[in-house]
């Protein structure tokens, strides 16, 4: 016998003992409000198919400092900005939100050579020291086989 899903989710919820009104909660969740994110914001925003690229550091919330990268980045004429990292540092060291983004106070961009699709060999990271942001880069962008080196820094 063929039941709609609405009346499945009554016949369910009426088994485990939820009233019908709520049985439309088991499957759709209510959103709540979005966790506060502290600390200072930074980003890097880059452009793959010209090598331009834009920072910001020193940002209140996170969707400011990735806006400010690419406005950076776009005034610097890349063609095809995107953030690319995202990091941030403590404002207070008891600041923990909850969120599980790292407290990671560097970030950096690494550029190589040309690859043979004509565009530069690149990468970012983000770690809680200058040189192990530096190193992940590095390592990201292909290392010394690649021509690559640190282009850009910033530690918060």
């Amino acid at each position: 016998m063929w039941f709609s899903r609405r009346l499945w989710l009554i016949l369910i919820a009426a088994l485990i003992g939820i009233s019908p009104g709520n049985a439309a909660d088991l499957v759709t969740p209510q959103p709540g409000p979005a966790p506060e994110e502290k600390g200072i914001w930074g980003a890097i925003a880059f452009s793959p198919v010209d090598g331009r690229h834009g920072f910001f550091w020193g940002a209140d919330k996170r969707t400011e400092a990735e806006d400010a990268a690419l406005k950076h980045c776009e005034n610097a004429e890349g063609a095809a900005c995107k953030v690319v990292e995202v990091f941030r540092n403590h404002r207070h060291w008891d600041d923990d939100d909850g969120t599980g983004f790292p407290y990671e106070h560097c970030a950096v961009l690494s550029l190589g050579g040309t690859s043979r699709a004509g565009t530069p060999f690149w990468g970012t990271a983000s770690a809680t020291t200058r040189r192990e942001a530096e190193r992940k880069a590095l390592s990201l962008c292909g290392g010394q086989e690649n021509q690559c080196e640190i282009r850009e820094w910033v530690c918060t």
